[in-house]
C-alpha cells in the first residue's frame, strides 16, 4: 500500500536512533549520583526526555506525523554529539529487511558517552573520586516493527534497549512502547503511545510507565504516569513522574497526585523549551554509499519538491538494486555481512534474561532475525569512520 503524499517523510527509520541522545547531559547524569534509587530515577527521566524527539518531533516540524523511509539491508547512520560533557558516538545499522513483509524490519543502534574530566561534573559533585570523573556509558538495542490496520495504523515494536553504566556496574533493560496513529481522517496524523513499558535495573529498581491519550470526553494527548519502586514492591512507590511526554512533566517524591495526596515536587521538565544538542553528521561527499543521507538524497529531494514521479523512480532504483544483491547472495550461497553488529549464538543474552524476568519481557528472535549486539571489535572502525562496504556497491546509490 502506497502512502499518500502528505504523509511521506524524508527521514529513514535508521536515523531515528539519533533521538535517544539529543540531551547528552541528561543521558550521562546518572553517573554523578551515588544513591542507586536516585540513579534509577535519573535513567527514567532520561528515557522520558527521548519520547518527544522519537515520536513527536516530526509532528512539530511538519505539522503532522510523517511515514519514514523504509531502510534497506546494510543501511548505516553514523554521527556524534559534542558538548561540555564530552562526545557521544552513534552507530545505527539496518540488519534485516524482509521483502515479503515490508512492515517488519530490524533497526540497531549504539550510543556511547564518556565524561572526560571532573570539570564537567555538576558543581555539587566535583569532589567525586577519580572513577566518577571518567565514565563510560553505553546504550544499545534493536527494534523490529510490525504494522497493522484497524480503523487506524497500529504498530507493535519488538525488541529492547540496554543502558549500561560502567562506573556503577549497573545495567538497565528498557522495553519499547506500542503505538498507533491518531488524526489520519483529518490529514494531520500524530503518534499516541499505548499500554505500558518498563525499565528494570540490576540495582533492584523498576520503573513502570503507563501511557494514555485524549478520550472523547476527557484527558490530554500523549499523557503518562511513571512510577519507580523496588522490584517486587510495586505499592512502595519512591518517585512518580507524570504529565505529557510531548510537552512537560513533573517529578515527585512519593506516589504523586493520583496515588498519594502528599508528595514533594522535585523538578519540572519542559520538553518544548529544553535545548537539544545537534547531531554532527559528515557531509554527503564524505559519506559511504550505504549511509542514509547519501543513499536517500534523491528520494528526499523528490519528496521535498512534491514530485512523486521522482520519488518513485529513485526509490525503485534502490529497491531493485537490493533485490539483485539478494539474488546474487543466494546464488553464491552467502548472506549479507553486517558491518557493526553481530548475532548472539543461540539467541541468548544472560543480562537480558536476568532483567527481563522481573517485567515479563521475552526475546522474540524469530521476529528480529536473532538477538543483536554491537561488535566490540568494530569500535575502531566506528571512531575512524571506516564505512566502505567490501561487497558490491548499490549501483543506484550515488
Amino acid at each position: 500500500m502506497t502512502a499518500p503524499p502528505f504523509i511521506l517523510g524524508t527521514t529513514s527509520l535508521t536515523e531515528f536512533s539519533a533521538y535517544w541522545t539529543e540531551h547528552p547531559s541528561i543521558f550521562v547524569a546518572p553517573a554523578a549520583e551515588q544513591d542507586p534509587a536516585k540513579r534509577a530515577l535519573l535513567v527514567l527521566k532520561w528515557f522520558l526526555t527521548t519520547l518527544k524527539q522519537s515520536y513527536s518531533s516530526r509532528n512539530d516540524k511538519y505539522g503532522s506525523e510523517k511515514k519514514p523511509l523504509n531502510p534497506f539491508l546494510g543501511e548505516l547512520f553514523l554521527g556524534k554529539w559534542e558538548d561540555e560533557a564530552g562526545t557521544t558516538h552513534l552507530v545505527s545499522e539496518q540488519v534485516r529487511h524482509d521483502q515479503s513483509s515490508p512492515s517488519s524490519y530490524s533497526l540497531l543502534y549504539l550510543e556511547r558517552k564518556a565524561w572526560c574530566s571532573s570539570t564537567f561534573l555538576p558543581p555539587t559533585r566535583r569532589d567525586l573520586p577519580a572513577p566518577y570523573c571518567t565514565n563510560n556509558f553505553q546504550l544499545q538495542g534493536y527494534n523490529a516493527q510490525k504494522a497493522s490496520f484497524s480503523r487506524t495504523i497500529h504498530i507493535k515494536q519488538i525488541g529492547h534497549a540496554v543502558y549500561t553504566l560502567s562506573s556503577h556496574n549497573e545495567t538497565y533493560l528498557i522495553t519499547l512502547p506500542s503505538l498507533h496513529i491518531e488524526g489520519l481522517i483529518y490529514g494531520k496524523p500524530f503518534v499516541e503511545l499505548n499500554n505500558c513499558t518498563y525499565i528494570t535495573s540490576s540495582s533492584g529498581y523498576m520503573a513502570k510507565i503507563d501511557y494514555s491519550g485524549k478520550g472523547w470526553l476527557s484527558g490530554k494527548k500523549n499523557s503518562f504516569v511513571a512510577t519507580l519502586y523496588p522490584i517486587g514492591k510495586e505499592k512502595e512507590i519512591l518517585y512518580t513522574i507524570e504529565g505529557q511526554w510531548n510537552e512537560s512533566f513533573s517529578i515527585k517524591a512519593g506516589g504523586g497526585s493520583g496515588i498519594k495526596k502528599h508528595s514533594e515536587l522535585l523538578e519540572t521538565f519542559n520538553s518544548k523549551t529544553s535545548k537539544t544538542t545537534p547531531l554532527l553528521v559528515s557531509p554527503l561527499n564524505e559519506q559511504g554509499p550505504y549511509e542514509s543521507n547519501r543513499a536517500w538524497q534523491h528520494v528526499a529531494a523528490g519528496i521535498q519538491k512534491g514530485d512523486m514521479d521522482i520519488v518513485h523512480v529513485e526509490k525503485s532504483k534502490i529497491e531493485n538494486a537490493q533485490r539483485e544483491l539478494r539474488r546474487k547472495e543466494l546464488a553464491e550461497g552467502r548472506e549479507w555481512q553486517r558491518r557493526f553488529f553481530k548475532k548472539l549464538e543461540g539467541n541468548a543474552d544472560e543480562v537480558f534474561e536476568k532483567l527481563a524476568k522481573q517485567c515479563g519481557e521475552r526475546i522474540e528472535a524469530d521476529k528480529t532475525a536473532g538477538v543483536w549486539r554491537f561488535d566490540e571489535s568494530k569500535k575502531a572502525e566506528r571512531e575512524g569512520r571506516a564505512v566502505e562496504v567490501n561487497h558490491a556497491p548499490v549501483s543506484s546509490v550515488s
